[in-house]
């Protein structure tokens, strides 16, 4: 196998040996207590985001009765983690239709009856269950600092714990209860057991291997890569140790196979301890799938909406190994991208996505310094072969990185959320660690361009903190100019609701005459007596002929109304908007003459001018009416 490297802080003239060596852990624990802190306030700050709404609720009825039916999509383990302290005093939900449906879960009506009923407290419980998480995302740094420390040395290792807490994709995600934070966290962990193990296999790292494999499982489905991976990774450095003999040539062999196979076996046994062990090993013809790869042409009453295309054949008896909610959690996942959705890039919206999407939400939505570190390391790495590992740990640190990438990338059927390569980010940020190696190396450029880079990074991140889920960097022209890249969680996702409330709260001049907002009107309206009755009328439907166009007054446009495919509410891109809450919420006073500004400037002809109607534009209806 792959002979352990000795520990580069142990190496004689590097400048983290020795003495050296507390003062990093002090400070990773600093960097970990501030991004603990960031997380913290970010929670507090911030009203519910979209899939929040069903993730409580769906937490609690596992604990509640052991039914995993709800938000099903996602395995369970994150949203059990965040509910844990709401076990001790439950909020109040009415379960009585949460499990109507014996194929879908009621998890969002469930959630926005909870917030209807009590906007305040309820906030207060989301509150709760976000701090509960915190750990996890404190898991992720101290393994990046640990892998990056046993690799490159304890600077790379604070380097790339840095990289981690101060990324604004980790520290918008990791103030939610969504699972994409504990995925990656539990995901690294995971990996990181299993390069230790094919350093030097026992059956203890097996074990510790196995058992982090299952939870990795639990956090999201995108980890089913994993286990092939596993094996393929284990197969290429297993042959490369042979010394060119066949694959079976050396007597551990049989050892190591039998513990890659407890590996499995232990990694099965926790996907259903996670589930409790519920509807585990049901007959593959019995399930009830969605998705076309596996419900084929329908089932035997004819349905074209649910079947198997196991039923009649040979497999239909074969005992699936896992419960049933997580296999019909996985086919409702890719029934979801089979059936698409419309996706907004650049301004662009279609059905369906792009294959290079994530690699663009990336550019503009990790910070330039960032960007600049990785264009570092990928430079060092061929000019300056000292700051190198040997191919195959470099090969086990990237590759469920790019397995990670290439797997959402390839999901077209829509692209909503750049949180979907979360669990890759880790890795690459572990990778990018080498190159504070260049100040053992004494390569004092690139000890400065690399210091220079981190400290660009972290400040550009930080000046956005706690609104870091509207962060973009200055290549895509800052948070404010945002959405004219992306939508959905990468920028709104309705988080700012409770940050407009305590602004409106400290502006009582401020008297609403309508607010967009980016989701359901009832929550809205829950959140206090000033947005009850306020929703803005949609211009060029032809419902309310005297709301067509701007009016005289105040209002709040979300950024995802802004941009809106049917362009509804466009025609406030051309106000300058008064103030802007948490980079999401727009507040606009509009006046008599503003409005008269506007239609004049598209009254494009005489019969136009006579008529006092504004010419029709895309974005402002068909019929706009002038004040």
């Amino acid at each position: 196998m792959i002979r352990p490297a000795d520990d580069p802080a142990k190496r004689a003239g590097h400048p983290c040996a020795g003495a050296s060596v507390p003062v990093i852990r002090w400070a990773l624990l600093g960097v970990l207590s501030l991004h603990a802190g960031l997380v913290l306030h970010g929670a507090w700050v911030h009203s519910p985001g979209w899939d929040e709404i069903g993730h409580l609720p769906a937490g609690l009825s596992h604990w509640t009765y052991g039914d995993f039916r709800l938000y099903r999509v996602n395995p369970p383990l994150v949203r059990m983690v965040a509910t844990v302290p709401l076990l001790i005093r439950p909020p109040e939900i009415d379960w009585q239709d949460a499990f109507a449906s014996p194929h879908s879960g009621q998890e969002f009506d469930v959630g926005l009856a909870m917030l209807e009923h009590s906007f305040e407290r309820s906030c207060q419980y989301i509150t709760i269950a976000r701090w509960a998480c915190i750990p996890l995302t404190l898991l992720a740094g101290w393994v990046c600092f640990a892998w990056a420390t046993r690799l490159y040395g304890p600077l790379s290792g604070l380097l790339a714990a840095s990289l981690w807490c101060f990324s604004p994709l980790v520290l918008a995600n990791a103030q939610m209860i969504t699972p994409d934070t504990g995925a990656a966290a539990i995901g690294i962990a995971a990996h990181w057991s299993f390069w230790r193990w094919i350093r030097a296999p026992s059956w203890h790292r097996a074990t510790v291997a196995g058992l982090l494999l299952g939870l990795a499982q639990l956090t999201k489905f995108t980890w089913v890569v994993l286990p092939p991976l596993w094996i393929v990774l284990w197969a290429v450095c297993r042959r490369r140790s042979a010394s060119r003999k066949s694959l079976f040539a050396r007597p551990d062999w049989t050892r190591e196979a039998l513990q890659l196979a407890g590996m499995g076996l232990l990694c099965l046994y926790m996907i259903n301890a996670g589930y409790g062990f519920h509807e585990s090993f049901q007959r593959l013809g019995d399930y009830p799938f969605t998705s076309r790869v596996l419900r084929g042409p329908g089932d035997e009453a004819g349905s074209p909406e649910r079947g198997s295309r196991f039923a009649h054949s040979l497999l239909a008896a074969f005992p699936v190994p896992v419960p049933a909610q997580y296999a019909l959690g996985i086919d409702e996942q890719k029934h979801e991208f089979e059936r698409g959705h419309g996706s907004y890039l650049r301004g662009q919206w279609k059905a369906g996505g792009w294959w290079y999407y994530y690699i663009y939400a990336l550019l503009v939505k990790e910070p330039l310094g960032t960007w600049a570190l990785l264009l570092i390391a990928a430079v060092t790495t061929f000019r300056m072969r000292d700051v190198n590992r040997p191919w195959r740990d470099e090969l086990m640190l990237l590759s469920p990185a790019l397995v990670v990438l290439v797997l959402v990338s390839s999901q077209t059927g829509f692209n909503h959320h750049l949180r979907y390569v979360l669990p890759a980010l880790p890795f690459v940020f572990v990778w990018i660690s080498k190159v504070a190696r260049s100040v053992a190396l004494r390569a004092w450029w690139t000890a400065w361009l690399a210091a220079g880079a981190l400290a660009w990074s972290i400040s550009s991140s930080l000046m956005h903190c706690p609104h870091s889920h509207a962060y973009f960097n200055e290549l895509a022209g800052g948070a404010s100019n945002g959405h004219a890249h992306l939508l959905h969680s990468n920028i709104d996702w309705g988080q700012d609701l409770l940050p407009l409330k305590r602004w409106l709260d400290d502006h009582p001049q401020v008297q609403l005459s309508g607010v967009a907002y980016s989701l359901p009107q009832s929550l809205l309206h829950a959140a206090g007596p000033r947005f009850q009755g306020q929703k803005l009328p949609p211009p060029g439907t032809g419902k309310d002929p005297a709301g067509l166009g701007p009016r005289p007054g105040w209002y709040v446009v979300f950024v995802h109304h802004l941009r809106r495919s049917d362009e509804h509410y466009a025609y406030f891109l051309e106000f300058e908007p008064v103030a802007m809450v948490g980079y999401t919420a727009y507040v606009y006073h509009i006046s008599a003459e503003d409005v008269k500004r506007f239609h004049s400037a598209r009254c494009a002809t005489p019969s136009c001018r006579a008529s006092g109607r504004a010419s029709p534009r895309s974005g402002f209806g068909s019929d706009v009416q002038a004040e």
